[in-house]
């Protein structure tokens, strides 16, 4: 074999692994973005308080409504826009030759795209549960139980019109993006308990910090006139004068705790 080629054999290997071990990499990082790390714990079964999940349910289009929304150009997701929609009632007579009309429906924030999604494992201190092993001869073992009935809110973080479908609209792309069970107000119940239990050695004291997580949304919000057009027998949606603005929030993560345990 060419001397030449013994030489660039290793070389040529070596790149091999290097782009193998890169594209192994890559491949596993939108995993480890999204996974929930092992000291955040699912306490859906073990909090004493119920939280609802109405926020999340998703409103489907009727007929009328994706008929209208087919004929625009431009993105709505708005679930109160949609509920508006489908109890329209609309039926253009077919020998209505030359007739024209135009019904302006308001303002309002078509849709939300979001541009960053991160989660704050340690959004909210919740709860301390502490134990003084100093003097003691044997080790201690804590666990966690929830003190007092805590209250975690979610909100946005800038001051903007139609708030509260503003929310709405963040929250259902966040929840598309983090498959998390998201909701702008969650309560970790008193007396909530998990049975993990961490040890604090003679002349120690043990602290178990519980937090309540949350998702940090960063995006855009599209608004415009909405109008609905008749011309003749058919039937179309308008939308006028779209404008685009920034936007964020912070939406908690429901029935999910973050724990993090020193010894001093």
């Amino acid at each position: 074999m060419n001397r030449k080629w013994l030489v660039l054999i290793p070389f040529i290997v070596f790149l091999t692994v290097v782009n193998v071990m890169s594209t192994s990499a890559e491949d596993k990082e939108p995993t480890e973005k999204n996974a929930i790390p092992n000291h955040v714990l699912n306490i859906s079964k073990d909090n004493t308080y119920p939280n609802s999940t109405d926020d999340q349910e998703l409103l489907e289009s009727e007929e009328i409504t994706k008929e209208l929304m087919e004929e625009s150009d431009v993105r709505i997701t708005n679930p109160q826009l949609i509920e508006m929609l489908n109890e329209t009632s609309l039926k253009p007579s077919p020998l209505a030759f030359g007739y024209r009309a135009e019904i302006f429906l308001g303002r309002w924030p078509l849709a939300y795209e979001s541009k960053e999604t991160n989660v704050n494992w340690e959004y909210q201190e919740i709860n301390t549960n502490e134990i003084n092993n100093q003097g003691g001869e044997l080790t201690e073992k804590i666990s966690y139980v929830q003190k007092e009935e805590r209250e975690v809110k979610g909100g946005l973080t800038s001051r903007i019109s139609h708030s509260d479908q503003m929310m709405k609209l963040i929250l259902l792309e966040a929840q598309q993006n983090t498959k998390l069970p998201l909701s702008f107000n969650t309560v970790i119940g008193k007396g909530t308990k998990q049975n993990n239990t961490y040890a604090v050695p003679m002349n120690k004291i043990g602290r178990l910090h519980a937090y309540a997580p949350a998702v940090n949304e960063k995006g855009e919000v599209a608004f415009g006139d909405v109008y609905i057009k008749l011309k003749g027998s058919k039937k179309m949606l308008s939308v006028k004068n779209v404008t685009r603005q920034g936007i964020g929030a912070w939406i908690p993560v429901q029935d999910h705790v973050s724990f993090s345990f020193e010894l001093k």
